[in-house]
């Protein structure tokens, strides 16, 4: 998958979507232009991780959704993120990952809604 950062984050973002999205509104999601999302978007095709189905609202257009290896792919790199981030806190003593836990989630707590 050519771009990979660019294409997880866009994959990312297809998965997350509560219904199949429009190539620019996921562009948006991800804060890219609308000919760099198109691209993202081939490359997870070409990838079997999202289709383009019509627009039910508009037969003119595509909307993207993820396929089931897209969302097993996300679902994966999560569970190796979670090992990662394990082994790491093992450096920590148990009152700095208290301190972090407690931090982190003030920080999700704040975090602005999409």
């Amino acid at each position: 998958m050519r771009g990979a950062m660019g294409a997880r984050r866009m994959l990312h973002a297809v998965v997350r979507a509560e219904q199949p999205s429009s190539i620019t509104d996921l562009g948006h999601a991800i804060g890219v232009d609308q000919p760099r999302a198109s691209r993202l978007i081939q490359s997870l095709a070409d990838a079997g991780l999202v289709r383009r189905i019509p627009d039910p609202r508009d037969g003119r257009r595509v909307v993207i959704e993820a396929t089931k290896a897209g969302r097993a792919h996300i679902a994966a790199h999560a569970e190796e993120r979670a090992a990662e981030v394990a082994i790491a806190a093992e450096a920590l003593t148990p009152a700095e990952r208290a301190e972090l836990a407690r931090l982190l989630t003030r920080l999700a707590d704040a975090w602005p809604a999409r």
